[in-house]
């Protein structure tokens, strides 16, 4: 249920905030999203928002094929890094430091399949030039990073109010 409400909060903010870059539509919505799901309902779950509201959106003319690998490693990497680091270093700690993993997810990992899906359209001209991938990821890590500070301070104010306890 909690996946759902997320997956529609995400879907709710994504005709407002998203920017043209290049040929992928940055929307960091869903990197807000990816933080809160993360951390709230998992890693598994996190990415499952994450194809429900690519999905929706492309559906909508809102996104491109790029949600995809611009939205699940993202949350993937959140999920996994605060259920690893939360006995360790109590839940604040851990959810600043599982919401830095979203932009490794979604620029590093989400950026790179990107790039395997948008190369072979240019031929072998992007392929030859490592420096024509360093634009694309600044344009995921732009979307990227605000999301996740968005996300982060989310998250820390819902722990401070006691929300994420009642679902952990």
């Amino acid at each position: 249920m909690l996946s759902a409400l997320l997956s529609a909060l995400a879907l709710a903010v994504s005709p407002v905030a998203w920017f043209q870059w290049g040929p992928t539509r940055a929307f960091p919505g869903q990197h807000m999203v990816n933080v809160l799901a993360g951390i709230m309902v998992g890693p598994f779950w996190a990415s499952l928002c994450a194809i429900i509201v690519g999905t929706l959106r492309i559906m909508l003319g809102l996104g491109t094929v790029f949600a995809y690998p611009g939205g699940i490693p993202g949350g993937l990497m959140v999920g996994v890094l605060y259920f690893s680091l939360k006995k360790r270093l109590g839940r604040g700690r851990a959810i600043v430091l599982a919401s830095l993993g979203e932009p490794v997810g979604t620029v590093l990992i989400g950026g790179t399949v990107s790039w395997f899906i948008v190369d072979p359209f240019f031929g072998a001209v992007l392929q030859s030039r490592f420096g024509a991938l360093l634009p694309f990821y600044l344009g995921w890590a732009l979307s990227s990073v605000i999301g996740c500070a968005i996300g982060a301070l989310l998250a820390l104010e819902l722990d401070r109010l006691g929300v994420i306890r009642s679902v952990e």
